[in-house]
């Protein structure tokens, strides 16, 4: 009995969150405005879930299983407001590349200088 209770709360503390952050990812056609929450965001970061007809092409030419992810971090807050060094994470579970037949995750990062107006900062200051 405490053995079922025990594995009871570590599953809420490991799968819970996990499946807050999945309801948490906002849809999204193009990832500019999770930029704009990243760096909105108290805690820096922000998610979502690439839709429309750039992940339909994306998932078909990879024979993925899974949608495309994307998670936005703060890496760094420059003075000028509203910008800031930002990473985005763009990730999709079975992939299949070309030349390979077994699927994998497969996981792209890109670094922006990014402000909320869409254009870069005047300095990385």
């Amino acid at each position: 009995m405490c053995s079922s209770i025990l594995s009871i709360a570590i599953s809420a503390i490991f799968v819970a969150p996990a499946a807050e952050a999945q309801k948490a990812r906002l849809p999204v056609e193009d990832f500019r405005p999770l930029l704009v929450n990243a760096i909105e965001s108290a805690e820096g970061r922000a998610f979502g879930i690439l839709i429309g007809p750039m992940a339909e092409a994306l998932t078909t030419r990879m024979k993925a299983t899974s949608p495309i992810l994307i998670d936005v971090t703060t890496l760094r807050r420059y003075k000028q407001a509203g910008c800031s060094r930002l990473n985005v994470r763009f990730s999709q579970d079975g992939v299949v590349l070309p030349g390979t037949d077994k699927p994998r995750k497969q996981t792209f990062d890109l670094g922006l200088n990014y402000c909320r107006d869409g254009q870069p900062p005047r300095s990385l200051a």
